[in-house]
């Protein structure tokens, strides 16, 4: 039921209409879990509240600048893990620059040189 009620107030703040009345209510819910209080009985929502506390700042700055996105760091981390994974395994550093080449669709390059 705690974790339901935090779960219910994150989604109210995101889709609050006036920005400034939800960054309000996320601030509220962030005091409330790192606060004492009716959370604290809940080792996961304390941990939660841990978090927020910690990114506050982040967390606040989408309600002060609307149509933000972490989409496209998002977008390039995940290229980025599929190539680590892709060039696993190569010691020598030509190698490495090859298959990285390859993966980002530059093969010509490699054939240039």
């Amino acid at each position: 039921m705690l974790t339901h009620d935090a779960y219910q107030r994150v989604i109210h703040a995101y889709r609050c209409d006036d920005r400034r009345r939800g960054e309000r209510m996320m601030r509220e819910l962030i005091d409330d879990l790192t606060g004492p209080g009716r959370y604290k009985g809940c080792r996961e929502l304390a941990s939660l509240g841990r978090v927020l506390k910690r990114r506050m700042r982040d967390i606040l700055a989408l309600f002060r600048h609307p149509h933000s996105s972490n989409g496209p760091t998002e977008a390039i981390n995940g290229r980025l893990e599929t190539l680590r994974g892709n060039t696993m395994g190569f010691a020598n550093t030509t190698s490495y620059i090859q298959r990285c080449l390859i993966h980002s669709s530059q093969l010509k390059d490699i054939l240039t040189h």
